[in-house]
C-alpha cells in the first residue's frame, strides 16, 4: 500500500504545492504547527529518513533550502525550524516550521487551517521562489 505522501506525489490527493523537482516536493502540511509550515519528501517511497543514503539526505536538505528561506520572506518569524520525526506517515520528510522560539515546535499546536488560507500561502511563497 502507498504511503500518503506517495499518493500525494502520484496526484491521487491534491496538495499546496511549493516545489518540485525530479526527486522532491515540497508542500504545504494541511494540519500545520504554524501556518506556512511545509513538508519536505523525496518522491521515492523510503520509509526512514536516516535510511536516505547519504548524497539524498544532503540533496533533500539542499532542496529544502529555498524553500525554508521563502517561507521566511513570507511569513514573519525568528527563522523557520527543521524537524526529523518519521513516525506520523511512513515516508521519509523534512517538516519546515516557521518560529519565534524553541517552544513553538510543538505538534499539540497543529491545526487544521481553511484551504483558502493555505492556498494563498503557497501562492505567495511559490512566487518568492521563482521571483
Amino acid at each position: 500500500m502507498s504511503s500518503l505522501f506517495t499518493r500525494i506525489v502520484q496526484g491521487e490527493i491534491p496538495c499546496h504545492k511549493l516545489a518540485e523537482d525530479d526527486r522532491f516536493l515540497a508542500f504545504l502540511d494541511i494540519r500545520p504547527i504554524r501556518l506556512g509550515h511545509a513538508l519536505v519528501i523525496p518522491k521515492e517511497e523510503i520509509d526512514y529518513f536516516f535510511d536516505l543514503d547519504d548524497e539524498r539526505i544532503g540533496d533533500i536538505m539542499r532542496f529544502a533550502k529555498p524553500v525554508a528561506k521563502a517561507i521566511e520572506h513570507v511569513v514573519p518569524c525568528k527563522r523557520v525550524g527543521v524537524i526529523v520525526v518519521g513516525l506520523e506517515v511512513p515516508h521519509a520528510h523534512v517538516h519546515l516550521v516557521p518560529i519565534e522560539q524553541i517552544g513553538d515546535i510543538n505538534f499539540a499546536h497543529a491545526r487544521a487551517v481553511d484551504d483558502e488560507a493555505l492556498a494563498a500561502t503557497a501562492e505567495k511563497i511559490r512566487a518568492v521562489l521563482t521571483g
